[in-house]
């Protein structure tokens, strides 16, 4: 290639508190209900004065210390000013030169074949008052736009990582851990169809030239991304777009000033928004209504112990301790922390955690996909099916034979099944595993003697003559082992 790939995300996260930023309204989303969620202070009102939410910092300091951030002992509030309609006081409250966190990292996995990771620094992560919300319908009825402002005032986190991301795919890795890990950590719900997660991609070239030089592409900001699929697609439009454009114009980012431009989904493209202001144009400076922060030893160290184990470690953790493959291990981790936890009670319970890993990928969330279900509202606890398990490592009954109790347990109609009912289905079936080789003697001699062709099949060498053979005798004998009736059938006929 002639050009280098140069990326940097911006993701901004809402977190979870039931209250704004600096007031007492509600964070819920509530588009049906427009301007009903706003008070003095969302609206910027003379007089109106800001009091911090405690939780909000407290989930902003989590975030941080989940991608080992720094958290500095004292961070102070600013004043954000432009101009824009869903912005009622024309200036946000957002964090300047003296961040609540910054020089982290997040670890991300950008081959999976050869399992190859990557460090992406995060240069920051701050709080910040959200803006509302503009609507605008181009219909053809004529022109409308709206505003709502029950959006004001909501927490949000912004992560500023750096510009070590090198592909669209390497962006939507980065996004979907970060989702993954906010979500394990309970900061966000992380929703991108209700807003949020959203993320700004600023996206360039640095071309490469004959004479060894490399020359960078002006910076443009794609804004509001709010799909993993969208963030790609974006990005990868945006390259194109902007190789086309150099080699038709050659121009530098010393040239042109940084540009943001918006993604169209139905079209596929980037559309020119306005130009990108710099750091001076916003005329930062502290808010003279807020207090700034202090940070103390204990607290950071109370926040840290807070902290779940992260979805990489786990990963990790599960591959080695359960001997998973790195696949099996990132789809259980990716379904997300109750999924994890549910596996872990079933390898623990029945003491294999691969045959753990089988059944919760395959057959739990199978029933989960086909029902609608959570985790939670999953009938069969982790401990019955791990009590499940345990009766076909013992051989009590077979693997087909489980599945028929696994499909008992998901219709029980009593409430939810506990581990006695397992062994209630079991008689009432004729599951269990048939151990007395002189009744199953008896069944195969019979299937012989009734299959002359078959046997006559088998000792003329066709071994998938036995297959049918096998299936006469468990149905005559529901229990019965199908290795032990495949050894049974083959001394018959040899």
């Amino acid at each position: 290639m002639d050009y280098t790939v140069i990326i940097g995300l911006e993701v901004h996260v809402q977190l979870q508190t039931k209250t704004k930023l600096f007031c007492g309204c509600s964070t819920k989303f509530n588009p049906d209900h427009p301007n009903t969620q706003t008070c003095p202070v969302c609206l910027g009102l003379p007089g109106a004065l800001p009091v911090l939410n405690r939780e909000a910092f407290h989930l902003g300091m989590k975030t941080g210390l989940a991608i080992n951030c720094e958290i500095p002992a004292f961070t102070k509030w600013d004043r954000k000013q432009y101009y824009y309609p869903d912005l009622p006081k024309a200036y946000q409250i957002s964090q300047y030169d003296l961040p609540m966190s910054q020089n982290g990292w997040l670890e991300i996995e950008i081959d999976p074949e050869t399992r190859e990771k990557k460090k992406v620094g995060i240069i920051r992560a701050h709080l910040e008052e959200d803006a509302g919300k503009n609507s605008h319908d181009e219909s053809g009825r004529g022109q409308e736009s709206k505003v709502d402002l029950n959006r004001c005032g909501t927490p949000l986190v912004e992560i500023v990582s750096e510009p070590d991301l090198r592909s669209a795919q390497e962006a939507r890795t980065y996004l979907e851990e970060l989702k993954l890990l906010l979500t394990y950590i309970d900061v966000s719900d992380c929703n991108m169809q209700e807003g949020s997660l959203r993320c700004d991609a600023n996206v360039n070239l640095h071309v490469h030239q004959g004479n060894g030089e490399t020359v960078p592409t002006p910076i443009v900001e794609i804004k509001n991304l709010n799909s993993f699929r969208g963030v790609e697609q974006a990005i990868e439009y945006e390259v194109q777009r902007q190789w086309k454009e150099w080699q038709k114009t050659e121009l530098s980012l010393k040239d042109v000033p940084k540009e943001t431009r918006g993604w169209d989904a139905d079209r596929g493209v980037t559309l020119e928004q306005r130009g990108k202001e710099d750091a001076a144009d916003y005329r930062y400076f502290p808010d003279p209504d807020l207090a700034p922060v202090t940070v103390t030893d204990a607290e950071r160290d109370r926040v840290t112990k807070e902290l779940c184990e992260r979805p990489a470690q786990r990963r990790a953790r599960f591959a080695e301790s359960y001997q998973l493959s790195a696949y099996d291990a990132a789809v259980i981790i990716d379904q997300g922390q109750t999924v994890a936890d549910y596996f872990e009670t079933v390898a623990e319970g029945c003491s294999n955690g691969k045959q753990a890993a089988n059944w919760v990928t395959q057959d739990v969330l199978r029933e989960l996909n086909e029902r609608g279900l959570t985790i939670a509202e999953f009938p069969i606890q982790p401990e019955v099916l791990a009590a499940l398990l345990q009766k076909i490592n013992a051989e009590e009954i077979t693997i087909k034979s489980g599945r028929t109790v696994f499909q008992e347990l998901l219709n029980y109609a009593d409430g939810i099944p506990g581990v006695e009912q397992i062994q209630s289905i079991i008689e009432d079936n004729g599951l269990a595993l048939v151990s007395d080789t002189g009744e199953l003697d008896a069944i195969v001699q019979t299937v012989v003697e009734k299959n002359e062709k078959a046997v006559a099949d088998f000792q003329s060498g066709k071994q998938a003559a036995v297959g049918a053979l096998i299936g006469q005798v468990m149905r005559e004998i529901k229990g019965a082992d199908p290795k032990v009736v495949r050894e049974l059938l083959i001394k018959k006929m040899s």
